[in-house]
């Protein structure tokens, strides 16, 4: 069981880096992320992927965290303070009353990471997804459908900012990531992997309702909006989701976890075929 530390002070420097969280956000924290909430901090705590640095909780929310301090040890500090002290601290009402700094430990190149991905996991590759609701809702369908790991391009946001995090139910600290350097041709790499790119638009050539999943797939989606890139469109299998007619758009989010559940359903389909009960 880790010492609680007393923040009385809102300036005490040990707990400078909760300090005005949302302007933190944006100017970033020297590779550290913050995650809030009790269902964040317990994937924190598991994950292999991140450590846990420190904790900052509302001093009433101790007795109910005993399960969740007893897994961190001596060495991560608590630190306790009274609602209205954290409050101040963290620049708006903290109303779940628990924050905590985390450090990625797992950041592996793109090529390492597919090549030690099992043979039948699919990955997601997205493209300029720059909303932080969108990020975090993407990772958490990655979670639910066994999606092997997912690679951002250059101009996606970061999915360890706190509201991405919180919004991914903490998916984000859980699922294998890459970040992809921006001269770098993801569509080779995905294929030198033997990945079968799958890029959803809304003028997309084939219904997903007809997709045969290949073995193994690439799901690629883009920026609301913008979408996807011709050039990049014309390189792979373009997939789309019919709709009512007059509209042609889904959240992003929305749309990856349609695709994402149409290849779980259709691998789980496979392998009842393959390997029937006996």
């Amino acid at each position: 069981m880790p010492q609680i530390v007393p923040i009385l002070d809102p300036a005490d420097p040990r707990i400078a880096d909760y300090r005005d969280i949302r302007e933190r956000d944006l100017v970033g924290r020297r590779g550290l992320f913050v995650a809030e909430g009790r269902v964040v901090l317990n994937v924190l705590v598991t994950s292999p992927r991140c450590t846990p640095v420190s904790l900052l909780v509302a001093e009433h929310r101790l007795p109910t965290l005993d399960d969740i301090l007893d897994r961190l040890g001596d060495a991560v500090p608590v630190y306790a303070a009274a609602q209205p002290v954290l409050d101040a601290i963290a620049g708006f009402p903290l109303h779940r009353g628990l924050l905590a700094l985390g450090r990625r430990t797992d950041t592996p190149e793109a090529d390492a990471l597919l090549a030690g991905l099992p043979a039948d996991d699919d990955v997601l590759l997205l493209s300029a997804i720059a909303n932080h609701d969108n990020m975090g809702g993407l990772f958490r369908n990655a979670a639910a459908f066994g999606v092997g790991a997912v690679l951002l391009d250059a101009d996606c946001c970061d999915p360890l900012y706190r509201k991405a995090i919180r919004v991914s139910v903490g998916a984000a600290l859980r699922v294998p990531y890459a970040v992809l350097p921006r001269d770098i041709d993801a569509l080779a790499l995905l294929e030198r992997h033997g990945f079968a790119p799958l890029a959803l638009s809304p003028a997309g050539a084939q219904e997903l309702a007809d997709l045969a999943p290949p073995p193994r797939a690439a799901v690629i989606l883009g920026a609301e909006g913008p979408g996807l890139s011709p050039a990049l469109l014309a390189r792979t299998t373009s997939v789309r989701i019919d709709m009512e007619a007059g509209f042609d758009s889904l959240n992003v989010a929305t749309t990856g976890g349609i695709v994402l559940h149409h290849l779980a359903a259709a691998r789980r389909a496979r392998n009842a075929i393959a390997h029937p009960a006996l």
